[in-house]
């Protein structure tokens, strides 16, 4: 697997910078001894005629230099041998961890398809079975769609988990924006929150369903987090190469965390009003606000943004808080034109 090549290129990487530190100290150590060998090695001493009782050990130079680059070597040697398993034995816990990890998203993913497709099929025979004039045909379509974005994030899954390139491609932001929007919209109704939204008739550089997923993200955690009857803005304008998505609720601000550190795994904010803020689908931290809206906030896990920085990283995009505060907060996605054709 990838990741156990990396801890392999690691351990190696370790060793080597270990054995090149060795390697300077043996050298700067034998250069001063040798230097010091000489210094004390008088011409006067070694012409003079030998003192009664005394005993005089002559050394050749070059055997001097001989031996400190032989047990110099020897040293550098053993020193990178050892540096190597010791971190071989420190990294196999963490080598283990990451197997077990990849083994264990892999085979999730890959049981999930099963029912993922044999849901896609029964919704099928449903659609089939639907009349055209029934209003519940578009709630069918609705229901299809979201199952095949639900088999495209455990294709995504397994992809990541067996280390596959990530897919690439492109589509178009007004389409995708508006999906995302229709996606929420009965959840906003539910909590008395209006979405409103101003797109960009261009197209970005990933996949549809990647950016249904990080726009999906950052709505539901600004309607989690605005107050009911208010409104969440979602705004797109067009700046040289990139197209900038601004993501704004009216709730109390980010609060009990850094603004920088909402897109880290597991991270929350200060409860507000006896309720625990924080995110799972949709943001990491305090959130856009207080949490407000009808039926209460649900239970998050702080895995949200983080999953949306990943995505939006993975196509060269990037995702930031723009501006929080007790009026509000605005989340901004940055992702770049598919084509070259960019406004300047």
């Amino acid at each position: 697997m990838e990741t156990q090549a990396e801890f392999r290129r690691s351990s190696r990487a370790i060793g080597w910078q270990v054995a090149a530190v060795c390697a300077a100290l043996v050298l700067l150590g034998a250069g001063l001894a040798l230097a010091y060998m000489f210094w004390q090695t008088r011409p006067a001493e070694v012409n003079g005629p030998p003192e009664p009782g005394s005993v005089r050990v002559f050394l050749d130079p070059a055997d001097l230099v001989l031996g400190g680059v032989v047990v110099g070597l020897g040293a550098i040697v053993c020193a990178g041998a050892a540096a190597w398993l010791i971190a071989r034995r420190a990294v196999r816990p963490l080598e283990e961890a990451a197997r077990i990890q990849e083994r264990f998203v892999a085979d999730a993913s890959h049981e999930l398809r099963t029912p993922l497709a044999v849901l896609n099929a029964r919704l099928q025979q449903l659609a089939l079975r639907t009349p055209a004039d029934d209003p519940r045909r578009e709630i069918v379509g609705a229901l299809r769609e979201d199952a095949g974005i639900m088999s495209g994030i455990v294709d995504d899954m397994l992809a990541a988990a067996t280390g596959t390139a990530p897919q690439r491609g492109s589509c178009a932001l007004t389409e995708v924006m508006a999906a995302a929007v229709a996606d929420m919209t009965l959840l906003a109704e539910g909590r008395g929150v209006r979405i409103s939204t101003s797109p960009v008739t261009r197209e970005v550089a990933l996949p549809a369903a990647d950016l249904r997923r990080c726009l999906v993200a950052l709505i539901d955690n600004a309607i989690d987090h605005a107050p009911s009857g208010s409104t969440v803005s979602v705004t797109a304008v067009a700046e040289r190469a990139t197209a900038r998505v601004a993501v704004a609720d009216h709730g109390s601000g980010i609060t009990g965390i850094d603004p920088s550190r909402v897109f880290d795994r597991f991270a929350h904010g200060s409860p507000v009003g006896g309720e625990r803020l924080g995110d799972g689908l949709g943001g990491a931290g305090a959130g856009a606000g207080a949490g407000a809206g009808a039926g209460g906030s649900r239970t998050r896990f702080g895995i949200g943004l983080a999953l949306v920085a990943e995505l939006a990283e993975r196509h060269g995009g990037t995702v930031r808080v723009a501006r929080t505060g007790p009026d509000g907060t605005v989340f901004e996605l940055v992702l770049p034109f598919a084509d070259e054709g960019a406004d300047r």
